[in-house]
């Protein structure tokens, strides 16, 4: 049994992390594991212009620890407004790394997003000429769907002629849920790749209901049944270089969660790189974590790995109720449990 593991620093390729107060908040947990973070654009209003992107990169910046040594690559928020001279700025900027797309009203702050992707598509065909790569929230929201299979319908309706459509641009299934989104991304041309979050790797649905309703197992993609999650485990465990880390860590604050109509995320920041741990070592594959953790999201975005290391433990760690966040507080992932690694070292 592997009681201390030494890994490349790895990269959170799927990141939240506010603005403000929040921001401040939350982005010490993530610099404390991570080296960079693609950082999502679903601010209010949204991240959707090269000016915007670098304005929250700099209170990003501005907000870190003093000698912390986090880089937040930025990313566009894609809206049937977004024009190819956009993604030619954007390319050109050199701290803008993808574009993201969210259906119209499928995710928090989503409210601005698109209503039909053909619309997008010249802004496709220049991300894909200018090799930007496209980072998909991958569900439909046709109220006629059931929330559970959002996912399989968006890659029948719309995933696979994407991904013919255009078949130089890069591709992200960012949070990937279902044994149908493993299969799409295996079959997929190169150039597709998903990201996977610690909570849909470590639960099933039943943790939405355990012992009664728990708002704080609640996140979109919401979570799936246990069939899934051992097939999004088996593609993380696998050491195939299109699935790699990304956290989709949201914070949210405590009484936003708890209400009549609560939001959807899960804050694992503080525990993010443990929480792989746990999985790869359940799986039988801790040898399998640094490629999965440190080198395929950093392959795929064409960026340098990491030379630098964190070192983990295998020790029981305490996990608080609740956090600080602002003048609210904040219910993380795990809270009043235990994690078993402890990160110990980072050089």
């Amino acid at each position: 049994m592997t009681d201390s593991l030494t890994l490349a620093r790895p990269d959170d390729w799927h990141l939240h992390l506010r603005d403000g107060a929040a921001l401040r908040a939350v982005v010490a947990d993530s610099a404390r594991r991570f080296a960079r973070a693609i950082v999502m654009p679903n601010l209010t209003p949204p991240v959707r212009s090269v000016d915007e992107a670098r304005a929250y990169r700099q209170r990003i910046v501005d907000a870190l620890p003093a000698g912390a040594r986090f880089e937040p690559l930025m990313t566009l928020y894609l809206t049937e407004a977004t024009t190819p001279a956009d993604v030619l700025a954007a390319k050109a900027s050199g701290i803008v790394h993808a574009v993201k797309y969210y259906p119209a009203g499928a995710t928090t702050n989503s409210q601005s997003g698109v209503t039909d992707l053909s619309r997008c598509d010249a802004v496709f065909a220049t991300m894909q000429d200018v090799g930007l790569p496209l980072l998909l929230h991958g569900e439909v929201t046709d109220p006629s769907v059931d929330v559970f299979d959002r996912e399989a319908v968006f890659i029948e309706r719309h995933g696979r002629a994407l991904v013919e459509r255009f078949p130089g641009l890069r591709i992200v299934m960012e949070h990937l849920t279902t044994r149908d989104g493993v299969d799409f991304v295996l079959a997929a041309r190169d150039g597709v790749a998903a990201t996977l979050t610690p909570q849909h790797l470590l639960m099933n649905r039943n943790a939405i209901f355990a012992g009664g309703l728990r708002p704080h197992a609640f996140c979109l993609p919401v979570l799936k049944r246990e069939a899934h999650r051992a097939a999004l485990v088996a593609a993380a465990t696998s050491g195939n270089p299109r699935f790699f880390l990304g956290t989709d860590s949201a914070p949210h604050p405590r009484h936003a969660k708890e209400s009549d109509c609560g939001c959807a995320g899960i804050y694992s920041a503080h525990a993010a790189i443990e929480l792989y741990a746990e999985v790869f070592d359940a799986a039988g594959a801790l040898t399998g974590l640094e490629a999965f953790a440190s080198f395929h999201g950093a392959d795929f975005y064409g960026l340098p790995r990491n030379t630098d290391t964190i070192t983990l433990v295998r020790e029981p760690v305490p996990v608080p109720d609740e956090l600080a966040f602002g003048d609210a507080r904040l219910v993380p992932m795990r809270a009043g449990g235990t994690v078993a690694w402890r990160l110990v070292a980072s050089a």
